[in-house]
């Protein structure tokens, strides 16, 4: 799938305020400081369209870009970033699941994963909810670069083995690198293939 337009639509601070049109949502979700506004940046090929920021927890709303007039990419606060306070924390927990569990516009959701750390609790925890509550999703390794072929080929194993102590069957996966672009055909062909379903 190739992207030729994207265009910021608005920011939600609740999930009453996200586009009540009938185009679908595929939602980038992850720890703070993860590559998110990056990824999205490489994906749509807009350097400046998801504003990258070197303070984690940058993204505190739900923020919709229109793409190509068809469906809408959605960049969601990080979680689990402890410089912000516990009461805006929670706020954005509660922003978050609610979007993730209750929007009917949500189609498809990519957990984002640093591919140089081990698997990470608070993702797993997150990960293990979206199976509980039956929500479709993938992980998207990031920071590939960082590691070398053989590196990246042993963590995305390592993550495989820990989620396969859970679950039965294991969700896609992808391994990306906004630097190189590596990682953009598949996860653009993949949604393509979401979104005809």
């Amino acid at each position: 799938m190739k992207i030729s337009k994207a265009e910021f639509r608005c920011s939600s601070e609740r999930i009453s305020q996200v586009p009540k049109d009938g185009l679908r949502d595929i939602a980038f979700i992850g720890r703070s400081n993860v590559g998110k506004s990056s990824l999205i940046n490489m994906l749509t090929g807009r350097p400046g369209l998801a504003k990258v920021s070197g303070t984690p927890g940058k993204t505190r709303l739900i923020n919709h870009f229109r793409i190509d007039n068809a469906w809408y990419l959605v960049d969601l606060p990080g979680y689990g970033y402890a410089r912000t306070s516990k009461t805006v924390r929670n706020g954005f927990s509660t922003l978050i699941t609610d979007y993730v569990l209750r929007c009917g516009k949500m189609h498809f959701l990519f957990v984002l994963a640093d591919i140089r750390l081990e698997p990470q609790r608070i993702d797993l925890r997150f990960i293990d909810m979206l199976g509980e509550h039956g929500v479709p999703f993938g992980i998207v390794f990031t920071k590939a670069d960082k590691l070398s072929k053989t590196q990246c080929e042993k963590s995305v194993e390592r993550y495989r083995k820990r989620l396969s102590e859970t679950w039965e069957e294991l969700p896609p996966m992808f391994v990306s690198s906004s630097e190189r672009g590596t990682g953009r055909e598949e996860i653009l062909d993949f949604i393509g293939e979401c979104l005809k379903v």
